[in-house]
């Protein structure tokens, strides 16, 4: 079943955070952030249901070298991607993302 990806702004601008500190730091870490991040998309896109159910009805990926998970929702029409998180922030931060109409 096709369903559309779609990304709260949110999200966006945690990814891009996350890219722009590994890029102060390293080239290599930054493209090796957005390399992961393009992983994580097209698996969680080509099978939503494969990763574990987490809090408030979403989901999540954990990313193999860095240490963030995209957070994501399966609708039936769509799949939400509704935060790129770190892991050392408080739980759940983003819950209150899904109240928003997206």
């Amino acid at each position: 079943m096709f369903r559309e990806l779609k990304y709260l702004d949110e999200a966006i601008e945690e990814a891009e955070a996350a890219a722009r500190w590994y890029a102060e730091r390293s080239g290599s870490a930054a493209t090796g952030f957005a390399d992961e991040i393009d992983i994580a998309i097209a698996a969680i896109e080509q099978n939503p249901d494969a990763w574990p159910q987490y809090d408030h009805g979403t989901r999540h990926y954990l990313l193999r070298r860095y240490p963030f998970s995209v957070v994501y929702r399966v609708e039936p029409r769509r799949i939400l991607i509704v935060a790129v998180a770190h892991g050392h922030r408080r739980p759940a931060y983003w819950k209150s993302r899904l109240q928003k109409p997206g």
